[in-house]
């Protein structure tokens, strides 16, 4: 019995040990045996993330959204009507993973339109000391105001110059940093914005066998002082970029367009219309930013120009030239109540603020920004000129409360179809009177050089977690 009992008790505890061997094992659902490892979930400053730091495995959700209002008011109503409104701005849903040491992987989509939009695709490989190698649809590195993240811009929305600074778009990218110096360049095709877009491209492919364009990108900036305390960048890009297939404006074509610094009052005002027989565009661009303890500045002047193909284009031979657009900005900001800027030197752009007190900080915020879309009197978009305090309150560190005023002056050219040589009459909106009083569109025509002014109060709500 003894003995019996003794073998009992051996079968039973080889049972258990393979029991639990075989929990040890587990499946993906193709079948094939997986590496299971457990997960520690924390809470990083109001963010969700889960991670196993011995198999450097972080993910992480990064949801954004803004709400923003405004009213406009100071401008001639018998010219234009410019209706108060409010809107979501953005509504970011994006997964993020650092996958191991050498590997990192993001998805970010926007909801706003209630049709999703990708925004960020990426795959990165970061296994080579200070270098950086990305590929997928993510911002070229060409200025430094549109590759700050939104929820880190001083003004509720970017200087209008900065229509002109290319965006995301398909491609791939290295960029190399040291605390001195940081170098990125590369090569990029479509804009995967939207529906639009994508079916333009896929139209024109289909229909006429057409390339999407390829732009190249490269940039440079200096670091002289890159600490904890203060910064001081100074940078400089260009991009030569061919035709894209995702202009929904035409193949061979372009369009230089922008609001006046708001997205509620959704008139462009500066706008070309569709330049036509483009043969490359040029896009340059140089840059001063830097910050010391609560002082953060930043200044830029971006310029883009189009080169016309004369077999192509409607502009007569004899005045066939460069058609440029351009402009320039400067910007600061002081946090009030002891808070400290910060600058992200491996992204060479500004990141969040550390606030001042336990119950956060405020930002008082300037600018002085130009643009000018005025490319020649067969293009001439208009040209503006906004001036624009801010207040940034931060209560927590996921949590944003913002109030801009802005006073916006348009010349007679901004009329939202790009009025040329005082024979358009297809433009948008009137924006002057002529001699006799009578409304007019028509720039040539209008008495002065000053088109619609008007003065805007816009506030935000954000929240990311």
């Amino acid at each position: 019995m003894k003995k019996f009992l003794i073998t009992l008790s051996a079968l039973c505890i080889a049972s258990l040990a393979f029991a639990q061997q075989e929990e040890e094992v587990q499946y993906n659902q193709y079948g094939q045996k997986v590496e299971s490892l457990p997960i520690d979930a924390r809470l990083q400053d109001g963010i969700l993330v889960f991670q196993n730091k011995a198999a450097n495995y972080k993910m992480w959700f990064d949801v954004r959204i803004q709400g923003d209002a405004a009213v406009y008011f100071g401008y001639d109503k018998n010219l234009v009507s410019i209706g108060n409104g409010m809107n979501i701005r953005r509504s970011r849903f994006a997964i993020k993973a650092q996958l191991d040491k050498n590997w990192y992987g993001e998805f970010d989509s926007d909801w706003t339109s209630g049709t999703p939009e990708i925004k960020d695709a990426i795959l990165e490989y970061t296994g080579i000391p200070n270098l950086s190698i990305k590929m997928g649809n993510f911002k070229e590195n060409f200025s430094i105001q549109r590759n700050t993240t939104s929820r880190y811009l001083q003004f509720m929305e970017r200087p209008m110059v900065t229509a002109l600074a290319p965006s995301r778009h398909l491609g791939v990218a290295a960029t190399w940093s040291c605390p001195l110096v940081w170098v990125s360049g590369g090569v990029f095709g479509p804009e995967l914005k939207s529906s639009e877009e994508m079916t333009a491209m896929e139209d024109g492919n289909k229909d006429y066998g057409l390339n999407e364009g390829l732009s190249y990108t490269g940039k440079v900036a200096i670091r002289p002082i890159n600490n904890q305390t203060s910064s001081l960048h100074i940078g400089a890009a260009v991009s030569y970029r061919e035709p894209k297939l995702t202009s929904t404006d035409g193949y061979n074509a372009t369009r230089y367009s922008s609001r006046n610094s708001t997205s509620i009052n959704r008139k462009k005002f500066l706008d070309t219309d569709a330049i036509k027989g483009l043969d490359h565009e040029l896009a340059y661009t140089v840059e001063l930013a830097g910050h010391w303890k609560q002082l953060r500045y930043e200044g830029a002047y971006i310029a883009r120009t189009a080169y016309l193909n004369p077999e192509k284009t409607v502009i007569p031979k004899e005045d066939l030239g460069p058609q440029t657009a351009d402009g320039w900005y400067v910007q600061a900001g002081w946090l009030l109540f002891g808070g400290q800027q910060n600058y992200d030197a491996k992204g060479g752009k500004y990141t969040r603020i550390n606030p001042g007190r336990s119950w956060g900080d405020v930002e008082l915020c300037a600018r002085y920004e130009v643009a000018d879309f005025n490319c020649s009197k067969y293009y001439a978009g208009g040209s503006a000129q906004a001036f624009t305090l801010g207040l940034n309150f931060y209560p927590t560190k996921n949590v944003k409360f913002v109030i801009n005023y802005q006073y916006n002056i348009n010349d007679k050219y901004a009329n939202g179809k790009g009025a040329n040589d005082g024979t358009d009459e297809a433009a948008k909106w009137f924006v002057g009177y002529d001699a006799s009083g009578n409304k007019c569109k028509v720039p040539s025509q209008i008495v002065g050089n000053t088109g619609i002014c008007y003065s805007m109060i816009a506030c935000r709500f954000q929240v990311a977690f």
